[in-house]
């Protein structure tokens, strides 16, 4: 349950994320089929806007209730999406938060099922599960199996017609805590404050988008149940909610179901919708703050049209060419360039009845914001009098073009085609206004673009200038409802075989077939990662897989940049505690060229001085960025406390390695680091999509034969077995003014191949990895002092990190961390799982196997998993019988094997002046004071 921060659109994603997916797709320029083919002529923007649909069938209840239906048969699950059409700019002064508010209240239960709602969903394995609020509206969704679609309406429509009797004081006092939990946690990260500031300065008085969705805690704490219970009564009518179904299933069954499960509920009062109130700004408006973070940042914001415009769909357009990738005018001059600022995005918020354009720019350490500010608006103007190039928009439109392809997996809630289905009908009135969206980005010329842009951003802007603090700086019979409706067998988890073959050099290929989308990815795996640090410097390995993609011998970055996004291709080059990870995700039309500039960059890499001193730039901003957040702070710490000096995984979590560190990397270090570990013999090839191994093998060999592997041995790393602790050891980390205190608990577990992973993985869903896991309802749900808590067991070669932890109220510190340790000894000592829970948590894992493998990157991913790991190839469909086979004495054993409350390491950030003393008295062990780079003070 969250604010909806993803509303905006984000670089490339007007089509992307707001249309993410659809059912298919008539790519209007198919590359012939050689491996010299060149990148496809665009077509007329008519004719590439044709291409795109998302075929649907839409229904009117007779109480008003809107239901739309997407058939997609690829997997066995099913998306099952409420929009309701109101948000927090519906609430009148005095009430600010109630959306939110009444987003949580709807998960607590309803008059005919008065429980969590997580709980029989969870049980049936949803995923991809969540409600949000935003300004102008508040939706519930989640993927579940298609056995579980009746249950899931069932749930979602009693919800709606059914609530009020079941919400009562202690429910509202309840989420009332939890609500504004979330707002402290906001608030306690860097920048908290900055989205507050600017809805009040950019919109007058009175209008509703001058407050944000998260609420008053005035308002919040005097909310009062009747006036809660009118809030639901005027705003959750059937009428004025849109129910999307998309997946597997039957149109003319879902309109049955639907009917029978929604048509008895009120339709509500008929509500006025607010007109366009755009609000544009006159002149130039500025405010300045300090904060503490680690580096200065510049917004920018201009107030435009609402979410269905065609001018914010041009404008949107304005931003990618300004800054929306490394071939964008802001981005070479700020970051590329000059070394102005660290990173540097422009984009559109779209909201209903007035949306904003922003550029937003994080400065680098010791520039002067104002050199920044001067650099910024040269650019602007310079594009508000020449507009964009041809050879922008035509790459722009390209890129486009590549998002939706990509998009066409996708059901889900979250950025799936049932989302972009309820978005436009709730926004635009119509569930494929995106067709009409789509004509208008790709008829656009330069010059349509230019005016656009001239026409609201040359004037009315308002800047906000946050600077660190000096301390800082660098019609139915209705449905039964007397019980839930039963669930049937759940579809099994399929995955496609893995083929193998080995190319001439020795590098072994694998591929995984998927025909349903013409994507095609291919990921090589190397045996490198963070862990391959050791004996060089902390952050190397980082450094050098993102320094792939900057320079190859007949490419520097811009143009290896701009050769991707003409063939709207993405490259991988990444790594993650045990592996480098180096691929390309081609669209099938274009995969020869694609695989070119794969090939490049993983063959030929430059390394060149230029783009180490920019990125290192930008890796020491990062560094200050973690050390300034609570979570942060913790994963730059605890590997170096659990694993101690000399072991593989002692560097900092995020592989970003130190100041000093990366500060003395050379060129010549990056060139060894690649050379040493990047070679066939120690990597694998995975591919996934449309293609054939036929097909593949003959691409990828004239491509990588003549890469060898060298004469000297394969590298080792140092994954030697460490030894528990005898006895707890508490760390102490101090942040001044800390609304919160993140307390986490830590141990060292066996390897993700150990016997026991299957029955820990299970008992930890029990434990802290489920909403309805002990630790989450005790600290969140009973006690009220946290807006979440959990346990993580994470994923490697060697022995591997398990965390418990949670961000709690600083008042609440002690209390918060006496529950987690009272909760760790329970479920391996007088309270062991029982088999309701095992029932619960086992279901969730099995049952949401086809729903977390949906796409062909899932699919790549669960595959990456095996492979990394030294998995067998058929782990994840031999998942099920596993969990099956468990008991709950099984699972208690094994998480007792794993978990030892005794040799727990706790790491507590906070305000010490607030919360040390309470923390010694509670006596878990040996208490040591520690700064953000773990240097013992006291």
């Amino acid at each position: 349950m969250s604010i909806d921060r993803l509303a905006r659109r984000a670089s490339l994603a007007l089509l992307g994320s707001l249309l993410a997916g659809c059912a298919s797709y008539a790519n209007p320029t198919p590359a012939a089929p050689s491996a010299t083919a060149a990148t496809p002529p665009p077509a007329n923007g008519a004719a590439r806007a044709a291409g795109f649909d998302i075929p649907y069938r839409q229904h009117i209840l007779a109480n008003g209730l809107t239901l739309i239906v997407h058939e997609d048969h690829k997997a066995p699950i099913v998306a099952v999406n409420v929009w309701y059409h109101v948000g927090s700019k519906d609430e009148p002064d005095g009430l600010h938060g109630f959306a939110h508010l009444f987003e949580h209240l709807m998960f607590n239960g309803s008059e005919h099922y008065n429980d969590e709602f997580f709980r029989p969903l969870e049980a049936v394995g949803a995923s991809k599960m969540n409600g949000t609020t935003w300004f102008d509206r508040t939706n519930y969704f989640e993927n579940v199996p298609t056995s579980a679609l009746d249950m899931t309406l069932w749930l979602e429509s009693d919800r709606m017609g059914h609530l009020l009797g079941a919400v009562d004081q202690a429910w509202l006092d309840e989420q009332r805590e939890v609500v504004l939990n979330e707002k402290r946690q906001r608030e306690n990260q860097p920048y908290g404050l900055v989205d507050d500031l600017i809805a009040r300065e950019t919109y007058p008085a009175g209008h509703p988008y001058s407050w944000t969705s998260i609420g008053s805690e005035k308002d919040l704490k005097a909310a009062s149940l009747a006036d809660v219970k009118q809030w639901f009564q005027d705003h959750y009518g059937a009428a004025n909610a849109t129910l999307v179904i998309a997946g597997d299933v039957d149109t003319d069954e879902v309109i049955k179901k639907v009917e029978r499960y929604f048509g008895d509920i009120e339709p509500g009062p008929t509500l006025a919708r607010r007109s366009q109130w755009v609000a544009k700004m006159s002149g130039s408006k500025r405010s300045s703050i300090q904060d503490r973070v680690p580096q200065a940042r510049l917004v920018q914001v201009w107030n435009i049209p609402g979410f269905c415009e065609r001018d914010t769909n041009l404008l949107q357009i304005a931003g990618e060419v300004l800054a929306g990738g490394k071939n964008s005018r802001l981005f070479q001059r700020l970051v590329y360039n000059e070394r102005l600022a660290t990173s540097v995005s422009a984009d559109v918020g779209p909201f209903e009845i007035g949306s904003q354009f922003q550029i937003d720019t994080m400065v680098a350490a010791g520039v002067d914001v104002a050199k920044v500010e001067a650099a910024i608006e040269q650019e602007l103007q310079r594009f508000l009098t020449d507009g964009p190039t041809d050879a922008e928009l035509e790459r722009i439109k390209v890129q486009q073009e590549g998002a939706f392809v990509r998009s066409l997996e996708r059901i889900d809630g979250f950025t799936g085609k049932s989302s972009t289905l309820a978005q436009y009908q709730v926004y635009c009135g119509t569930p494929d206004h995106y067709k009409t969206e789509m004509r208008w980005v790709f008829d656009s010329t330069p010059a349509q673009v230019r005016d656009v842009a001239r026409q609201w951003l040359s004037d009315g802007r308002f800047t906000l200038d946050v600077q660190p603090f000096p301390d800082l700086a660098p019609a139915a019979t209705g449905a039964d409802r007397s019980k839930l409706p039963a669930v049937s067998e759940a579809p099994a988890l399929k995955l496609p075989p893995l083929q193998r073959t080995t190319l001439s050099n020795g590098l072994t290929v694998l591929l995984a077939e998927r025909h349903e989308v013409p994507v095609v990815q291919a990921t090589l795996l190397v045996d490198a990662g963070y862990s391959a640090d050791a004996g060089v410097a902390p952050g190397t390995a980082k450094m050098t897989l993102d320094m792939l993609d900057e320079g190859t011998a007949t490419m520097d970055a811009l143009a290896i940049a701009g050769r991707a996004e003409d063939l709207s291709a993405t490259l991988l080059s990444t790594a993650n505690a045990d592996a480098a990870l180096i691929g390309i995700n081609a669209l099938k039309s274009r995969l020869a060229p694609s695989l070119d500039l794969f090939a490049d960059v993983l063959l030929h890499p430059s390394f060149p001085e230029a783009e180490l001193a920019r990125l290192k730039q930008q890796r020491l901003a990062a560094i200050q960025q973690e050390k300034s957040q609570p979570v942060g702070i913790l994963t730059r710490l605890y590997p170096q406390l659990l694993y101690g000096s000399g072991h593989a995984y002692s560097n900092p979590r995020s592989g970003n390695g130190t100041e000093a560190s990366v500060s003395a990397l050379t060129r010549d270090e990056l060139q060894r680091f690649y050379a040493r570990w990047v070679r066939p013999d120690n990597a694998q090839l995975l591919v996934v999509g449309d293609t054939t191994l036929a097909e593949i093998k003959p691409l990828l060999e004239a491509r990588l034969a003549g890469w060898r592997a060298p004469a000297d041995a394969k590298p080792t790393k140092n994954l030697d077995t460490v030894a528990l602790p005898s006895k707890p050891r508490v760390f102490l980390v101090n942040k001044t003014g800390a609304a919160q205190t993140l307390v986490s608990a830590l141990l060292l577990a066996p390897p993700k191949s150990d016997a026991d992973d299957v029955a820990v993985m299970v008992a930890n869903n029990t434990l802290g990895g489920l909403f309805l896991s002990r630790l989450n309802m005790n600290l969140r749900e009973d006690k009220h002092w946290s807006y979440g808590a959990s346990s993580q067991l994470g994923s490697a070669r060697g022995q591997r990190p398990f965390l418990a932890y949670a961000p709690v109220q600083t008042d609440k510190t002690a209390e918060s961390i006496r529950e987690i340790d009272r909760e760790l000894r329970a479920i391996t000592g007088r309270k062991p799982i029982t088999a309701e829970e095992l029932k619960l948590a086992a279901s969730n894992i099995v049952v949401g196997l086809p729903g977390d493998n949906e796409t062909a990157g899932e699919v790549a991913g669960s595959y990456l998993n095996i492979l990394q790991f030294g998995l067998p190839d058929s782990y994840y469909n031999d998942l099920v019988p596993a969990i099956e086979a468990l008991t709950p004495d099984q699972a208690t054993a094994a998480l007792k094997r794993y978990l030892q409350p005794d040799a727990l390491t706790w790491v507590i950030v906070g305000d010490l002046s607030k919360i040390e003393a309470p923390v010694r008295k509670l006596k878990l062990g040996e208490v040591q004071v520690l700064d953000v780079d773990g240097k013992p003070l006291r």
